[in-house]
């Protein structure tokens, strides 16, 4: 008790040695340390001298193993380290775990101490309980001067540890760059663990490119293998990625010999998935995942169009289409494919009965190859696989279409990746788009048979407008639960937890809302919230009040789309019918129309995202430029019927000699007063006819529905956007959109009555059910 109610110093100690029956080994508490221990760990040179002279044991272990010269190691304590030394310390002991003091100078990097006490130790290469010796350990803390000590006092450079990793697998696998360089620089061999692990595993596992780089430098052939382990499921890809990316950026050589290298790649894995030989689930992920970390490093490289160049500057001026000259191959047996498919739909839409032999389709195959220049291994190899796919077909009673179109639509999504990653961000490929057309008629059967092929493999359609067009017939033509599920489950790819309310950690990500203002707070906090923690979730509070959760977040959701709607805002304006609400032409009114506008298309967007329900309902045509779809004058009809009805006057009655007197030009009110604004260039000196009335009709309804508000509908479709995509969106009509942003506007009773499950023993004869429906019935009929 003396030592800890009293400084421990010299003093102190000398003190309490004139005590001559005091014993200077006496172990104290529960780890069991003597004096001399407290002294080396405390540094106090002073009090551990006067110990020796009084016959402290230098080599006393405490309850852990360790002895004094440990623990002066462990925290540098190189005077005393130098006086238990003169006193006969033994370096060679080892503690419980078998570390000795030079385990503990590599641990801390203390090459200065090290230098020392090397002179001391008998075996440079003692082992811990773990087989680790010092050299182990300072490689994988990295400490450079300190390994190269121990490599220089004779340390075992390849020793392995009882899992069998060498120094280099310890410096590998903590992205130790330098430290590697040093030990393959003085002979260190690439050895793998008792489990197969390599130290190159290990650099790829971690993300360590530059340690990576070293291991390829001293090893050349590691390079291929850098290149197949893109095909190993079990390291994530971002790691690969940013391996590849550092080894390619090192030199204009390095990157294109990894893009051509994984091009090869790609392409053998793209034939083996269209071999029936192989797993199309392997295969397909396999490809995919090549390709998505060939375009990354493209992208990267000085080939890449965002560096507005065509050639890699590697001394050879190698141009950009070398690099996916291997895919060629590919791309050029998908073509055949598609051709061979259409010519297959085309016999049987003139024959249903017929079924092609395989050695017709061999000799449609040769022809087809006739003025083909590739190699001949590549021709014979190719047509065997489409021979033993159409065998296999027919011999299983299917078409060839439920046999390839999977494994084709992979290769397809591969080759519009390769196509997008050579264009300007924003762009589609002019290749692709060309390729498409050709083979329009096969991959809207692909699309027919399965349409969510599209969120698996064509996401081209949903990233490219005009061609979407093509299928949206095929699209729209699905039930709308299905197409529901496909718009969430693309929409929500990637977030971490799709749960309506996200409850922070943080008390800045509440939206905390006034009531007293809650269109104004509301528009102020989300502005401050970043979109993707918006997409993570929401969570409300209301100032002054405690409450949070799902029925908070619902009832913001439902007030705050009434204000959105409010007359003193001036955004929206009651339609004729009463009920659904239309951008106001003259928002301008209020300065800040066009923000609040944006606002409103946040809110709408972000509740359409986390599936929340908005207490309005909108004009057909303010849903048509949400999806973007054409106005036409029957829409007309919401905000002016009379008006609409003389449209559709003119249309269905021949004007000719009406003398009516019309030009392309109208009349509209601004602000209360009339202004005349014409539909085209020089439209108050173009007459109507009878042979233009319909482009006259078009463009007075564009103009009532579209041009007036124009600035307002951008305002909100910019809003909208940020949560909902314009090609997610699209795949639903203006009904739809309606029910997936405010649900049913009227209760259909026997709709309802019909889908009811009845549980616990009740049927819909049940006297209690009857009366429980008759009230419903009742009440929904009040509320309608």
């Amino acid at each position: 008790m003396f030592l800890f109610s009293v400084p421990f110093n010299n003093r102190s100690v000398s003190e309490l040695l004139l005590n001559s029956k005091f014993d200077v080994n006496y172990a104290f508490g529960r780890v069991k340390r003597s004096l001399l221990h407290i002294a080396a760990n405390c540094g106090s040179v002073e009090c551990l001298v006067l110990l020796l002279k009084r016959g402290a044991n230098p080599n006393y272990q405490d309850i852990s193993g360790c002895t004094p010269l440990h623990l002066a190691a462990r925290n540098g304590q190189k005077k005393c380290m130098a006086k238990l030394l003169e006193y006969n310390a033994d370096v060679n002991i080892c503690n419980n775990e078998g570390l000795t003091a030079i385990h503990w100078l590599a641990v801390n990097g203390r090459t200065e101490l090290l230098h020392d006490l090397v002179q001391h130790v008998s075996n440079v290469d003692v082992e811990d309980a773990m087989g680790q010796t010092a050299l182990h350990v300072a490689c994988q803390n990295g400490h450079k001067t300190t390994v190269l000590c121990l490599l220089d006092s004779g340390a075992d450079i390849n020793r392995p540890n009882v899992s069998g990793a060498t120094p280099l697998y310890f410096a590998c696998s903590h992205g130790q760059r330098d430290t590697a360089q040093i030990l393959l620089s003085r002979g260190a061999k690439y050895l793998a663990d008792k489990s197969g692990i390599t130290p190159l595993d290990l650099c790829v596992q971690g993300g360590y490119g530059e340690t990576c780089e070293i291991l390829i430098q001293h090893h050349g052939r590691l390079f291929q293998t850098l290149i197949q382990m893109t095909q190993n499921e079990d390291i994530k890809e971002n790691m690969l990625r940013q391996v590849l990316e550092h080894v390619s950026q090192q030199s204009d050589s390095h990157y294109h010999k990894i893009l051509i290298s994984l091009a090869e790649v790609a392409t053998t894995n793209g034939h083996k998935l269209l071999s029936l030989s192989s797993s199309y689930e392997a295969q397909m992920k396999s490809l995919l995942r090549i390709v998505r970390i060939f375009c990354h490093v493209f992208r990267l490289g000085p080939s890449s169009p965002n560096n507005g160049n065509d050639m890699g500057y590697n001394g050879n001026k190698t141009p950009r289409s070398q690099v996916f000259k291997p895919l060629e191959l590919l791309w050029h047996s998908l073509d055949e494919w598609l051709v061979l498919i259409f010519k297959e739909l085309e016999r049987n839409r003139k024959n249903p009965s017929s079924s092609t032999s395989s050695t017709e389709i061999a000799s449609l195959l040769l022809k087809q190859r006739e003025s083909d220049h590739s190699d001949t291994t590549s021709k014979l190899s190719s047509l065997l696989d489409h021979q033993i796919v159409m065998e296999e077909a027919y011999a299983d009673g299917d078409d060839v279409i439920s046999m390839t179109a999977n494994r084709l639509s992979a290769v397809i999504q591969a080759f519009y990746m390769c196509c997008s990653c050579q264009m300007p961000q924003g762009m589609t490929s002019p290749r692709f788009i060309e390729f498409v057309c050709k083979h329009d008629e096969v991959l809207k059967c692909f699309v027919t048979r399965n349409p969510k092929i599209i969120f698996d493999h064509f996401h081209f359609l949903l990233e490219c407008p005009e061609l979407m067009s093509r299928f949206m017939h095929i699209i729209k033509g699905q039930p709308f639960k299905d197409r529901s599920e496909w718009f969430y489950e693309h929409l929500l790819a990637g977030q971490p937890n799709s749960d309506m309310v996200h409850r922070p950690v943080n008390e800045s990500d509440i939206l905390l809302i006034h009531r007293d203002s809650i269109f104004r707070s509301s528009c102020e906090m989300v502005s401050k919230s970043t979109n993707e923690k918006l997409k993570q979730g929401i969570a409300v509070r209301f100032h002054g009040e405690e409450g949070m959760g799902q029925g908070v977040v619902r009832e913001w959701f439902d007030i705050l789309s009434n204000e959105i709607i409010n007359p003193d805002y001036a955004l929206f304006t009651q339609s004729a019918d009463g009920t659904t609400f239309q951008p106001n032409s003259n928002s301008s009114v209020n300065p800040d129309h066009l923000n609040y506008f944006q606002f409103a298309g946040h809110i709408l967007g972000l509740a359409l995202y986390h599936r929340q329900l908005v207490n309005i309902y909108f004009t057909r045509s303010f849903y048509k430029h949400i999806l973007g779809i054409p106005v036409n004058y029957q829409d007309v009809s919401s905000i002016d019927p009379e008006y609409a009805k003389n449209l559709q006057w003119i249309l269905d009655n021949d004007i000719s000699d009406l003398g009516l007197e019309l030009s392309f030009s109208v009349e509209t009110d601004v602000f209360g007063a009339m202004e005349e604004v014409p539909l085209k260039p020089g439209g108050s000196s173009i007459l109507v006819t009878q042979d233009n009335k319909e482009e006259y009709v078009q463009l007075v309804t564009e103009l009532r529905m579209t041009r007036a508000i124009q600035p307002q509908i951008n305002a909100f479709l910019q809003g909208f956007h940020t949560f909902i995509p314009p090609s997610l969106i699209q795949l639903f009509d203006e009904y739809e959109l309606e029910l997936l942003l405010s649900g049913m506007p009227e209760i259909d009773v026997e709709d309802w009555c019909r889908n009811t499950e009845y549980t616990g023993g009740y049927d819909p004869q049940d006297p209690v059910i009857q009366v429980g429906a008759s009230s419903f019935c009742f009440m929904a009929a009040v509320k309608n």
